[in-house]
């Protein structure tokens, strides 16, 4: 669920009538595992993401930070150190996953999704590390 508001005026929104001070919620999980939008809603796919077209004309359909006047104000600076930070991790260490352990998918509770069965990795420094001097 997305950050809750409340409705200022009465209005109409696709037949419903909502009065005014009335809580709205966006149930964000649902729709960003909405079948009419995603093909395979639940599967991992990042390759969905790289076409052009998605960079075209899929906007707003993907809402980790909301949309419109009420998007998060931190989205940029958000995206920018995530970069930065996951493209350190990849960069500087060799990452491979647990063999003995099954990667678990399924969802746990709480309001950033996490997932029910943390992820085993293991990591090792990269030979970049060894010229770095601090």
């Amino acid at each position: 669920m997305l950050v809750p508001h409340a409705s200022s005026v009465d209005c109409k929104v696709a037949g419903y009538k909502i009065p005014r001070g009335t809580w709205l919620f966006v149930n964000a999980w649902a729709i960003q595992r909405d079948p009419k939008v995603w093909d395979e809603p639940e599967a991992f796919k990042p390759e969905r993401f790289d076409s052009e077209e998605w960079k075209t004309t899929q906007h707003g359909h993907f809402l980790p930070f909301g949309i419109g006047r009420r998007a998060c104000p931190g989205m940029g600076l958000t995206q920018i150190v995530l970069s930065s930070a996951l493209g350190s991790l990849i960069q500087c260490f060799d990452w491979e996953r647990d063999e003995d352990v099954a990667v678990d998918m399924s969802e746990g509770t709480g309001l950033s999704m996490p997932k029910a069965v943390p992820l085993v990795a293991k990591c090792k420094s990269s030979l970049i590390l060894d010229n770095v001097v601090i």
